[in-house]
């Protein structure tokens, strides 16, 4: 908030009007000065406020780097390959580890699958007819019962009614009948193997066998196990996940060959690198001889010292146990740089033990700790200068208003006092001016008087 307040031109009627205008306004200068020095004071505030919030931002990037070099190492960092993917397909998930598997499928399974009984009434529009007049039924899946109640006497209804039971089948309506419509319901098991699904109106069963399915049988790493599973993607290893697409030919399983490399790990280094230097920029121009509006402020050197504490980070052991050892150098100021050919010759075990995670240990909880003491939203040192400083601009503009709505009375005052003044003055100017007039005649008749005498 800039606030001033200008006297009006005092129309005054005496000759002293102007005389009055001027001690108006040396009044009002004076009593201005206090909230000039308010306003100077909130237009460096609202300057050291915009440089924190460019310092917050450059600070919650690197934050953000920080994150992502954490995230990195994880499942990002690994891959799966198959030798086959028509064949066997593969993914990793969390707690994946390098490792290589050879899968035989001498056979991926299939569903159970029940269909309408072509006796059944005909129904050209599943919309508005069903395979049964019954508006209750019954749902046998492998000898487990459930009551099924469609919401209208539709095919469509019947459908949605089975598939909201969570009964462990899929229902669908397919046409077969081609050009001349003919609708029948089809339920199928949603898992592999050999179910009997059935479907009773009340007074007979509706569906007939279409198919009846098996579970999948496949073996790892020629064990001669057969391993049996009643879906096609199983867990073949902690993190390690395959897709049995189809049988193996006899003597040629399919590789899968779990890896990991650096590549995403030195991406995100190069992004923490970049933010790191950001944040150093951004603070260089809050000290020297051109210094910003935070200079002398404490929260400069707070922040220098939470960089300083990422940048020197060390850990205890290993052939990787410093920024330098991964290719990451500090320069004479203050800036990081990068060697990418340094960080490819590190083993992963080895920039896996120094990194560590945001949470266990090792750099990453390290630089963590430190940000989250800048930017954490309740303690770090950064948002609470922030929430510090606009308090105080608050109260400052509080202030501010304050002064204004009292120099606004003083002036309205000053005016009422000197319209009095004024009014008085040129009363008295007045008179002044009739006595004069009255003592000019008296002297010019007593004049006339003696000159005609003579």
């Amino acid at each position: 908030m800039s606030t001033s307040v200008t006297a009006p031109s005092f129309n005054g009627v005496s000759s002293y009007a102007s005389d009055l205008q001027q001690v108006i306004n040396r009044s009002l200068q004076i009593a201005a000065m206090p909230q000039q020095q308010l306003q100077n004071q909130l237009q460096d505030m609202n300057s050291q406020s915009s440089e924190l919030t460019a310092l917050d931002s450059k600070f919650a990037a690197l934050q953000t780097a920080i994150q992502q070099l954490d995230s990195s190492l994880g499942v990002s960092s690994y891959a799966a390959t198959s030798s086959d993917s028509t064949l066997v397909g593969a993914s990793v998930s969390a707690g994946a580890a390098e490792g290589t598997y050879t899968i035989d499928v001498s056979d991926p399974g299939s569903y159970s699958t029940s269909i309408s009984d072509s006796s059944l009434p005909s129904v050209t529009d599943p919309n508005s007819t069903s395979i049964s007049s019954s508006n209750s039924f019954t749902l046998t899946v492998n000898g487990n019962t459930t009551t099924i109640n469609p919401d209208s006497n539709t095919l469509t209804s019947l459908r949605d009614a089975i598939n909201a039971s969570s009964t462990g089948v899929q229902a669908s309506i397919i046409n077969t009948g081609g050009s001349s419509p003919q609708y029948q319901l089809v339920l199928r098991s949603a898992t592999l193997g050999p179910d009997s699904i059935q479907l009773n109106d009340g007074s007979r069963d509706l569906l007939d066998t279409l198919t009846t399915g098996g579970l999948a049988t496949y073996d790892v790493n020629g064990l001669g196990n057969s391993i049996q599973s009643n879906s096609r993607t199983v867990t073949l290893a902690p993190g390690v996940t395959v897709n049995l697409l189809q049988a193996t030919p006899s003597g040629q399983p399919v590789t899968v060959s779990v890896s990991r490399n650096t590549t995403s790990v030195g991406s995100a280094v190069s992004g923490f690198v970049d933010a790191y230097n950001a944040a150093v920029v951004e603070l260089d121009t809050q000290v020297g001889a051109n210094a910003g509006p935070l200079s002398g402020e404490s929260i400069v050197r707070s922040l220098y010292d939470s960089l300083s504490q990422i940048a020197v980070y060390s850990g205890s052991s290993g052939a990787v146990n410093s920024l330098a050892d991964m290719g990451v150098t500090l320069d004479q100021y203050g800036k990081l740089t990068f060697d990418s050919s340094q960080f490819d010759s590190d083993s992963v075990a080895a920039l896996q033990s120094f990194l560590g995670s945001g949470s266990t240990g090792g750099f990453l909880q390290a630089a963590t700790d430190a940000l989250n003491g800048v930017e954490d939203s309740t303690n770090g040192s950064l948002k609470s200068a922030i929430q510090d400083l606009n308090k105080q601009i608050t109260t400052q503009n509080a202030e501010i208003s304050d002064q204004t709505q009292q120099l606004s009375d003083l002036q309205d005052s000053l005016n009422q006092q000197m319209a009095t003044a004024d009014a008085l003055i040129a009363s008295l100017e007045s008179q002044k001016s009739y006595m004069t007039g009255l003592f000019q005649a008296m002297m010019a008749s007593y004049n006339n008087s003696t000159s005609s005498q003579a």
